[in-house]
């Protein structure tokens, strides 16, 4: 299992929109790889998202062959589809790596509550309660899962994204959790790109 971060960085909302497009090529590569992918965690703009973490699933040698082949710096050239005549046609991604959570909470100490998903995945996330909203009472942070139609595969990733928000406040504290994910966005390479698209 791998943890990938897709970001924008502190980049424009062009950046965002290659965010989604990085999203929609890697998801291609995943599923021609034999990769599961779940969406645990994603900030979306009107312009595409500025982040993007996602749950990796598959053999461990495909796993590191096919997103090893991902992380670092995306590279995208096109024409400013926000602003015309626009001249910069350059916008970067950042693809990287993050822990994944050693020791999922105990149950007692969660709050699961279902409720209706919404959004894509036709009628049946539309008629039944999947979508599961999890509390983790002694730290009070919380999560919505929706990816999955089962309700008990949105549990299990709920209990995981609960984890992985607890590992960055017992490693070094809320604040400086949320100063380290900001900079992982200013650490963005503009040269040296891993993969180049043309749009």
């Amino acid at each position: 299992m791998l943890l990938i971060q897709l970001t924008a960085s502190h980049g424009p909302a062009e950046c965002e929109h290659a965010v989604r497009l990085t999203l929609r090529e890697l998801l291609r590569d995943c599923a021609a790889s034999g990769i599961a992918v779940d969406v645990l965690e994603e900030t979306p703009t009107p312009a595409g998202y500025r982040s993007v973490l996602l749950r990796c699933e598959g053999d461990t040698g495909l796993l590191h062959g096919t997103l090893g082949a991902w992380l670092g710096t995306i590279q995208w050239v096109f024409d400013s589809p926000l602003r015309p005549h626009h001249p910069r046609r350059n916008w970067f991604v950042a693809v990287q790596k993050c822990e994944p959570p050693r020791q999922l909470p105990a149950d007692g100490e969660i709050v699961f509550q279902a409720c209706k998903a919404s959004g894509k995945g036709g009628q049946h996330v539309n008629t039944t309660d999947s979508a599961v909203h999890a509390l983790h009472v002694p730290s009070g942070i919380s999560v919505k899962v929706m990816s999955e139609r089962s309700q008990h595969a949105n549990k299990r990733l709920a209990r995981e994204l609960l984890a992985l928000k607890l590992a960055r406040l017992n490693a070094q504290g809320e604040g400086q959790a949320r100063r380290t994910r900001s900079q992982q966005h200013w650490e963005v390479e503009r040269g040296s790109p891993v993969k180049v698209f043309r749009a």
